[in-house]
């Protein structure tokens, strides 16, 4: 019996989400639609419930529950709190959009707490069949979503794109899967990392299930050559979905590398250490040359997002405890970058205009010089010049990868990063120094200009003190990992 309390205490913040996402499909059913603001309070009061679980949930040590199917330590609920900031920020700043185009209804919210709870499955998953679970939750929710403006068949045909690809993602996972275990005898990641550290049986299997795992993990994070879909989803999906995509998603992507390749591949780490090279030097070079020839903001967003992945890429190739935590600042970062661009898109955006070119940002400085100067902050920060976070993660990845001995990739990824800072220094042009085409206000809710602002600010503020995000991420890495 205390094993059962044992197990559903570790899970309590998931049970909590999902009783949470089940009552406001109900509840949608009986309100009228002028009461569905409740809907929007319920979902920020289920992320905020979470954090408090999670949060006083907390122990230094590591608790394996479920027949050690499911892990808590501190990189798990740090990665979790990361998660709800960021969807939170997430719900404020898509309320009204959503409003204006009739989704403003109880599938979006709760399809979102779904697509949560798929994410803390990932993050906490410690068996190869828990992963999987979470990463299906989380990826069913998100194709649903696209879809959701139904009568758009731009994102239909996005979301059907989404689909296929995933699909064949998955399986590419799933066969890499059932190779690891016909080698090892295990699920678990654990008792995979045991077998692998007591012989080499099998070494050819073991590393073809290697490439495939890695295959579908690249899919996930947006890492050539399995980037593909990552520019029609962003442009084709709603812009509130958007967001979602490229924000807390890729808070759990990251989080689904550490557990396979960290906690239940290290062994085969001199393998996967060459792929993610490779994968990471093509998608800097093909992120950051294609963003340049591209007019709309959604899509140069995807193809830069490409680019940051394979910097981030560079913190895990280095192998190490510093790499890992630099990778883990740089997802933070990233992930605080995405949600001010893209709740920047949102901001300008009205009932019949969606603010997706990038002329629709010019003059943004003569219509509004507070919005102008956190998109100022905003494209620094993406560029990684100095004062901001994006500057520091920039140098954490690849002083680790230096580190690490891959001298040619960090002079590569330095040059690389001079060409990305044209496409953000392009738009930082257009909103100070053009005349504005459009003169009409920007009207926006309280609550909006408060989470945009301290958005914009937290780039600036964490890049001149930096440490104490990066004290966090060590220390997480460091009680979880090792």
């Amino acid at each position: 019996m205390d094993a059962i309390y044992y197990d559903l205490g570790a899970a309590l913040p998931e049970i909590f989400v999902l009783s949470m996402a089940m009552l406001i499909l109900l509840l949608d059913l009986f309100l009228k639609p002028a009461n569905r603001n409740l809907i929007y309070i319920f979902s920020q009061a289920t992320l905020l419930g979470a954090a408090a679980i999670t949060y006083f949930n907390h122990t230094p040590g590591v608790g394996y529950s479920f027949n050690g199917m499911f892990v808590s330590d501190t990189f798990s609920d740090l990665t979790k709190l990361m998660i709800y900031i960021s969807i939170s920020a997430t719900l404020v700043y898509t309320r009204s959009y959503i409003a204006l185009r009739g989704m403003f209804r109880g599938e979006f919210y709760a399809l979102v707490l779904f697509s949560l709870l798929g994410m803390m499955i990932l993050v906490s998953g410690q068996h190869f069949l828990t992963l999987y679970m979470g990463l299906e939750l989380l990826s069913l929710s998100l194709y649903a979503l696209v879809a959701l403006d139904r009568d758009n068949p731009t994102a239909t045909e996005a979301a059907i794109k989404y689909f296929v690809l995933g699909a064949l993602a998955s399986g590419m996972l799933l066969y890499g899967m059932s190779m690891i275990y016909g080698a090892t005898g295990s699920l678990n990641l654990a008792e995979v990392s045991n077998a692998l550290l007591g012989g080499a049986h099998y070494h050819a299997i073991l590393v073809l299930g290697l490439v495939f795992i890695v295959a579908g993990l690249a899919f996930k994070l947006g890492a050539v050559p399995f980037q593909m879909w990552l520019p029609d989803v962003y442009q084709g999906a709603p812009t509130a979905v958007t967001i979602l995509i490229g924000s807390a998603t890729k808070i759990a992507a990251f989080a689904f590398v550490i557990r396979l390749l960290v906690q239940g591949l290290y062994v085969l780490a001199h393998d996967w250490q060459g792929m993610l090279v490779i994968m990471a030097v093509l998608s800097i070079s093909i992120g950051s040359v294609t963003a340049i020839a591209q007019t709309n903001l959604k899509r140069m967003f995807a193809y830069s997002t490409i680019a940051h992945i394979g910097y981030l890429l560079y913190g895990l190739m280095s192998a190490s405890i510093n790499g890992y935590a630099s990778a883990m600042l740089y997802i933070a970062a990233y992930a605080l970058m995405s949600l001010g661009g893209f709740g920047m898109i949102l901001l300008l955006s009205r009932k019949g205009f969606e603010a997706e070119n990038l002329d629709d940002l010019k003059g943004l400085n003569q219509r509004n010089p507070w919005y102008a100067f956190l998109m100022l902050i905003m494209m620094f920060s993406m560029a990684g010049i100095p004062p901001t976070l994006g500057f520091y993660a920039k140098f954490a990845v690849l002083q680790a990868a230096l580190q690490a001995g891959y001298l040619w990739v960090v002079v590569f990824g330095v040059l690389m990063a001079t060409v990305g800072a044209y496409y953000y220094l392009r738009i930082v042009k257009l909103v100070y120094f053009d005349e504005p085409q459009d003169h009409s206000p920007i009207v926006a809710s309280f609550d909006m200009k408060v989470i945009l602002s301290l958005n914009g600010l937290a780039l600036l503020y964490f890049g001149l003190m930096p440490q104490t995000l990066m004290d966090l991420c060590s220390k997480a890495i460091l009680l979880s990992l090792q």
